[in-house]
């Protein structure tokens, strides 16, 4: 008797040691971002000829963000607010960047991949990156262990001063002397591993299929340690690619096929969640970076009911769709109507890992009652507004259900409760309105600029 005992309590100290390790064990981060994908570019979100079940099985088990907006409506600023939880101008990447010249995300901004590695985080990039291609600038001095992918959009070309594996494989006729060139090259993009190029120009037919890979080898690889996982899709950027297996099989045609893929895609890393066991224990965030072209060909991706495209500060270039779960934190099914943004990640993500924010100031704010599917609480950005910048001008804001909006169009104002396609302009009506949210973007404007990040 005395020996079943003894076992028994060995057994329940055991499962008190790992439940008690499972209380406190740091979750992992998943954030999977897509490029140029219209708001309705989803299942859940209206899409009617694009499936996109992984999604809405997603969706069904998670959160869905009605109102979530990137911090930009083009690449480069909405990638560098995303990993720094700052508007744009705030940390000098107001302007997409370009191969072979100056500028990208300084290393001494302190980017949610940094902030992790301080809680011992394994931390990976896989995708468009954008932020620069010198090698100051690329992942692997931004907080990243690891980066797999094309340094800037698809439509570009090769930085001639990269540096390039012993190992290369050239592809369609190139060699190091043609890569070495100051040609441009438009549609041929480098593939990297870390610092160096390793394929140029790379298969784009593969490319979304490549990261899926990768993804799910470094997810298996750190599977037994607090993991952040950064997936930066290429498309629906143009020009589109899909690979044999889901080229010609959407109803929506090319751009149809590749988003089909990317639900694909996000499939697979959920699926691989599931079967290790640790679907419970990671946060997955899907959303895009801006709006869809403005393209007449069939090859963009639809906005509606939103107004505009990606380049414009209307709902369509800067509202996206946002797709959250958490097994077990996140309540199933929810939905929430509240303003979030991608410069909200970081504060969160720090607030569930306890990590210390850099003591730069940020925009973002910590919206887990949001993400949790509290259908209670309230956007902590009421106060303050979001702010729709394009470069470093200041076009928008929105407090509430309320939006001003001024350029070189003039002043517009809208209710997005009662317009949410920006139709009906009532700043005639509401001059109060109009003065108190000009007023603020004024405000909020100039302390940005005052309070610009400073580097040494």
């Amino acid at each position: 008797m005395k020996l079943v005992i003894s076992i028994l309590a060995i057994v329940l100290s055991c499962a008190g040691t790992l439940s008690a390790q499972n209380a406190t064990k740091k979750p992992n981060i998943i954030i999977f971002f897509t490029d140029d994908q219209g708001y309705q570019d989803v299942g859940v979100f209206g899409s009617p000829l694009i499936k996109t079940p992984h999604l809405d099985k997603m969706a069904a088990e998670g959160i869905k963000f009605t109102d979530f907006y990137a911090a930009s409506s083009v690449c480069s600023p909405s990638r560098a607010a995303l990993l720094t939880g700052a508007y744009p101008p705030r940390v000098g990447v107001p302007k997409v960047l370009w191969p072979n010249l100056p500028g990208g995300l300084n290393s001494q901004e302190f980017t949610i991949a940094d902030m992790l590695k301080t809680k011992g985080y394994a931390t990976a990039c896989v995708g468009k990156w954008h932020l620069g291609d010198e090698a100051q600038y690329l992942p692997t001095v931004q907080g990243f262990d690891s980066y797999y992918g094309i340094p800037f959009s698809n439509d570009m070309s090769v930085n001639p001063k990269s540096k390039v594996s012993k190992q290369i494989l050239f592809r369609e006729g190139m060699t190091i002397d043609s890569l070495r060139e100051k040609k441009w090259r438009g549609r041929k993009v480098p593939l990297m591993r870390q610092d160096e190029v390793i394929e140029y120009p790379v298969d784009q037919t593969t490319l979304t299929k490549r990261y899926t890979e990768e993804a799910v080898s470094f997810i298996k690889e750190n599977k037994d340690t607090p993991f952040f996982l950064y997936v930066a899709q290429t498309m629906p950027h143009v020009p589109l690619y899909a690979s044999p297996n889901f080229k010609g099989k959407s109803a929506r045609g090319l751009y149809g096929d590749v988003i089909e893929e990317i639900d694909w895609s996000m499939g697979e890393i959920l699926k691989t969640l599931e079967t290790l066991g640790i679907d419970n224990n990671t946060l997955v965030v899907f959303t895009s970076d801006n709006g869809p072209w403005n393209l007449k060909n069939g090859n963009g991706g639809s906005a509606l009911p939103l107004r505009g495209h990606k380049f414009e500060t209307l709902e369509g270039g800067m509202r996206v769709p946002m797709i959250a779960q958490w097994k077990g934190k996140i309540k199933a099914g929810s939905v929430i109507d509240e303003v979030a943004s991608t410069i909200d990640l970081l504060p969160t993500i720090a607030y569930l890992t306890d990590a210390e924010l850099s003591d730069k100031p940020i925009d973002g704010k910590n919206i887990w009652t949001l993400l949790s599917g509290n259908e209670t609480a309230k956007s902590p950005h009421i106060k303050t507004g979001f702010y729709y910048y394009k470069d470093t001008i200041l076009e928008a804001v929105r407090k509430g259900d309320w939006k001003l909006r001024i350029t070189e169009e003039g002043v517009a104002l809208y209710n997005l409760k009662k317009d949410i396609s920006e139709s009906n302009n009532v700043a005639i009506s509401n001059p109060k309105i109009v003065r108190k949210l000009k007023k603020m973007m004024e405000k909020f404007d100039a302390d940005l600029k005052e309070n610009q990040h400073k580097y040494n």
